[in-house]
């Protein structure tokens, strides 16, 4: 007897109406770009796409964080064989609802996203969780590169490794050049409420940022065309 072949996973578009082409666009229209909810529906209607901007919301929060773990999941085990891996870490101030927490994030020495973590605080427990988290998805580095901050020489110390550690004045302008996209979007969104939104909208934001960072000012504008349309190709084929 023939082996049965195995079911394939339900589609995630299955109980809605619109097309799978038009939910992506506007998941990617809304966490790639600067714009807002209203925004997008306006942008949408001038294109014969009638939704509310309510549905919107509704997409990017129940589709999002599909895309990107599909995203990540890609990313993460291509980067997890590069033998001169560096990382660079660092942390920012971000208002929720009035109250001042902090975003760590990691990224390599490609640019690339790897974690972005909130917490209300900057001490040692906090570092330490945050890169507890990040080793464990994506390994360990050949280098660690931070700011001045004590909470990364307590953590690495009882990580068991301090000695990976790099500090210097403008050694870590990689990750503090790659708060921007997040500042931007943060204005476009008027701040955020809940930590919790916070923490989505920062994961989903930072696979969608690697996937389509082709680093435009690096390479040629054939090669960047010839990049870009390979991205393309990849985001529509998620879930197809």
């Amino acid at each position: 007897m023939s082996r049965k072949s195995r079911a394939l996973p339900p589609s995630p578009f299955r109980r809605f109406n619109s097309s799978p082409e038009v939910i992506r666009l506007v998941v990617l229209m809304y966490v790639r770009f600067p714009l807002s909810l209203r925004n997008v529906e306006d942008l949408l209607f001038e294109r014969g796409i009638d939704i509310c901007h309510e549905t919107v919301r509704f997409w990017w929060n129940r589709f999002g964080p599909l895309f990107a773990a599909d995203i990540r999941r890609q990313r993460v085990s291509r980067m997890r064989g590069y033998r001169h891996w560096k990382w660079h870490l660092d942390e920012m101030y971000v208002k929720v609802n009035g109250e001042m927490v902090y975003l760590w994030r990691a990224v390599d020495h490609e640019g690339e996203v790897l974690e972005s973590y909130i917490t209300r605080s900057r001490d040692k427990s906090a570092a330490l969780r945050f890169m507890k988290k990040t080793l464990k998805r994506h390994g360990s580095p050949e280098a660690i590169t931070t700011d001045g901050l004590g909470s990364y020489k307590a953590a690495m110390k009882l990580l068991g490794n301090a000695n990976k550690q790099e500090v210097g004045r403008w050694a870590n302008n990689r990750a503090e050049c790659s708060h921007l996209p997040v500042r931007r979007r943060e204005r476009a969104m008027l701040r955020f409420r809940r930590m919790k939104t916070l923490q989505k909208f920062t994961a989903v934001h930072a696979s969608f940022n690697n996937h389509f960072n082709q680093e435009r000012h690096l390479v040629d504008r054939q090669t960047y065309k010839q990049r870009r349309s390979a991205a393309l190709v990849e985001w529509q084929n998620l879930f197809a």
